[in-house]
């Protein structure tokens, strides 16, 4: 197997050409015709990544957040570009695209938060999902359920509502808070948002709950690790997530969590 027939595989799953025009997707280092063996997938490539990637032998990485983003003018020595480059190993980068994709990103958080009947409601909406739960609970009990289901510290607003309609955008998808309140849902799970989002939310008794950009994104490793290994493991091909953490802590008085 080389690196264009897994590019080629995740344009047809996730199509680049349906990115924002602000993204960059795609192959982004490296070479097409390049043969691949291993495999890491990983939300962020970050220095503690590549050192993971060549301990592991890994021949292409493929990220959600693409590693390069803005117009480079430079590249030296020490900098991240530089060393993938010196690496050797090949990027591909799947972003927005990935997470419009009918088998996303958010998709693959509905599915982590157990929801059912999973549906893209909207074409407006592209990012957004929505689902439903096994058995309605009360706002303080979901808010725990989304906390454990995630393995995350989560902020939210309690509402007085059962919640049983449940709608999720991975990453930063406070945007959605108006819709989610105007269509019916109970609540809205995504990461990364403004304290105005949750003085809205409360107004409007309605369940907002925040898991933080990393943890409603990077759940996406392991499904599209199966995905791929499903379609290229009798070639030799493997494919793994990567180890990486969370980059921040969560402290509280005395106590901090990593």
């Amino acid at each position: 197997m080389i690196v264009l027939d897994i590019l080629n595989f995740l344009d047809e799953l996730a199509p680049f050409k349906t990115a924002e025009d602000f993204d960059n997707v795609g192959l982004l280092v490296g070479d097409i015709n390049e043969k691949v063996h291993n495999v890491m997938v990983t939300l962020d490539l970050t220095k503690e990544v590549l050192k993971e990637a060549k301990e592991k032998k890994t021949d292409l990485i493929i990220t959600h957040h693409p590693i390069i983003f803005n117009p480079l003018k430079k590249i030296l020595k020490d900098d991240l570009v530089f060393d993938i480059l010196q690496s050797k190993i090949s990027v591909i980068s799947a972003h927005t695209n990935l997470d419009k994709a009918e088998y996303g990103v958010s998709f693959f958080l509905a599915s982590s938060l157990g929801l059912l009947d999973i549906l893209k409601v909207d074409s407006d909406m592209e990012f957004l999902r929505v689902g439903k739960l096994k058995e309605p609970l009360n706002s303080e009990e979901f808010i725990l359920y989304v906390s454990a289901k995630l393995k995350s510290f989560v902020r939210a607003t309690i509402s007085s509502k059962k919640i049983e309609k449940v709608g999720v955008v991975s990453g930063s998808g406070y945007f959605a808070l108006q819709y989610a309140i105007e269509n019916g849902l109970d609540a809205l799970v995504t990461g990364e948002s403004k304290h105005e989002v949750f003085l809205t939310a409360k107004y409007k008794d309605f369940c907002f709950v925040d898991a933080s950009h990393f943890k409603t994104e990077n759940i996406f490793c392991l499904p599209i690790c199966e995905i791929l290994n499903r379609k290229f493991g009798s070639f030799g091909v493997s494919f793994f997530p990567s180890l990486q953490k969370s980059p921040f802590c969560v402290a509280y008085e005395s106590q901090i969590w990593n």
